[in-house]
């Protein structure tokens, strides 16, 4: 078994004790590579973000840095600015062979949530070891607007992989050769698959959107229900080019439009550091058939989420800004992204979470 783990082989490690959940798992929970983490009802407010470092855990390294517990079982606002750790439903006790790495939801970044997952004797964020068996804990630290959360969200996702699964330049190119993964021009491949932002949208000036810093709560359970203009300013260009602005977050979206086979999934990295003062995408998982023609994918885009550092850059039409690494998956999904799943972001274009109204 070698490769990212099919959601029928996460539902087979759930039956076997390497996932320990306190409760049935949600519908739509089970994704087709990866799972969702769902929120307990602890949480903590820390004065800074921390690491639980070899040999010691999270709840010790929790008495060094807590200013207050919170319980979220009536709800609670987590502040703008602020930095919390809340205790996860699930829990892990993984064989030697299964490692695991985790990753903010598409819906939480695009609220420029930064939730990343910590485990007991981690030194990385995000990053499980073969073998682990203890609690997660998601760190959360909302950067543009205070939410309001309950037990039982999910924020963030965990993929399991068995071995080294990841594609060659040269398995990519061989890979598009039979099925396009991006469209229109010739994909740039180097460490992954290349992707640009598109300044020059066809029939519009609209190319983004810039969070607005000062704005009401945003509660995660209503979907559909806040109107965008309250939360974001657009972005609009007839030159295909931006100014982004030290420390405020954007949503862009994918010059090309990609593909992720079924027997694959991808996670989107940065490009390289030199490329220019900003970050982009914090919600990095891209399931087997996102975008794929078959699974009503044609023409989906890649949402990026970008928070620009310390000074003004030139975002310019076409310039790259990323890569999909793509990996094997160990099995062939039960259901593909967008086929017979609640998938709201397949044949998506510049598109803002899902709790907007269109």
């Amino acid at each position: 078994m070698t490769g990212v783990l099919a959601s029928q082989q996460l539902h087979a490690l759930t039956s076997a004790g390497a996932i320990i959940a306190q409760a049935p798992y949600a519908e739509g929970q089970v994704q087709p590579a990866s799972l969702d983490l769902r929120l307990g009802a602890r949480a903590w407010r820390v004065r800074a973000s921390f690491l639980a470092g070899a040999g010691r855990t999270v709840a010790e390294r929790l008495q060094e840095f807590e200013m207050h517990q919170i319980d979220l079982t009536q709800g609670a606002v987590l502040e703008k600015g602020c930095v919390y750790v809340v205790e996860l439903q699930e829990s892990l006790a993984l064989p030697n062979d299964i490692q695991a790495v985790a990753n903010a939801k598409s819906s939480t970044g695009r609220l420029d949530l930064l939730t990343r997952t910590i485990t007991d004797g981690g030194e990385e964020f995000d990053r499980v070891p073969a073998g682990y068996r203890g609690p997660l804990y998601a760190e959360i630290c909302p950067r543009s607007f205070s939410v309001l959360v309950r037990p039982g969200m999910r924020l963030n996702q965990i993929r399991f992989r068995s071995g080294q699964a990841t594609l060659s330049d040269a398995d990519l190119r061989s890979l598009h050769a039979t099925i396009p993964l991006v469209d229109g021009s010739e994909p740039l491949i180097d460490d992954g698959l290349g992707f640009s932002v598109d300044l020059r949208p066809k029939d519009s000036t609209l190319v983004g959107y810039r969070a607005k810093p000062h704005t009401g709560v945003i509660d995660l359970d209503k979907l559909g229900h806040y109107a965008p203009e309250d939360f974001w300013e657009e972005v609009r260009s007839k030159t295909g080019q931006i100014i982004l602005d030290p420390g405020a977050f954007y949503i862009l979206v994918s010059n090309e439009a990609v593909c992720i086979p079924p027997d694959y999934a991808a996670e989107m990295s940065p490009y390289l550091a030199m490329v220019g003062e900003f970050r982009v995408h914090y919600a990095g998982f891209f399931d087997p058939g996102f975008g794929y023609a078959p699974a009503g994918g044609s023409g989906s885009r890649g949402v990026l989420e970008v928070r620009c550092h310390e000074s003004p850059f030139v975002l310019e039409h076409g310039q790259i800004v990323g890569r999909l690494v793509y990996e094997r998956m160990s099995e062939t999904p039960a259901d593909l992204y967008g086929t017979g799943i609640a998938s709201n972001y397949q044949g998506q274009g510049l598109k803002l979470s899902k709790h907007f109204k269109s």
